[in-house]
């Protein structure tokens, strides 16, 4: 029996991990991103496959799908977040953070960091400028 409860629990953590079903591709992800040594919130928009900075922190979107409207709401990136090192540019870190985020459970498998915190709130078809405020 305990088995059973472990392997029902294993498949609820595969789904929670999983892209939405049925999802929609988006060419934009819109995060926001918190300095925790300014307390500034920062709104920001990074294009699937093309890095953006925020901070010391290097962001690529390798998707970005959202359910259609008349489904559930489930909003997820799929994302890799390196540390930027400004003394060396020759060595490419390693991620220190890879994995899909959840718009609608920013707990679930959000980025740990000291200064920064980054959470993915939407996707969209076209990028616009990056608007900075609080939220």
């Amino acid at each position: 029996m305990r088995h059973l409860a472990r392997l029902a629990a294993a498949s609820a953590i595969l789904c929670l991990s999983a892209a939405p079903a049925f999802a929609d591709k988006y060419p934009v992800a819109v995060f926001s991103g918190l300095d925790k040594t300014t307390a500034r919130v920062t709104s920001f928009s990074v294009k699937v496959d093309e890095p953006a900075q925020f901070g010391s922190l290097e962001v690529l979107v390798r998707a970005c799908d959202k359910r259609p409207p008349e489904e559930p709401p489930q909003t997820a990136a799929f994302l890799e977040i390196r540390q930027i090192d400004r003394d060396d540019d020759s060595v490419q870190p390693a991620p220190i953070f890879e994995g899909w985020m959840f718009a609608e459970s920013p707990g679930l498998n959000g980025l740990e960091h000291p200064v920064y915190d980054i959470w993915v709130t939407d996707c969209k078809t076209a990028s616009g400028g990056a608007s900075t405020g609080s939220e």
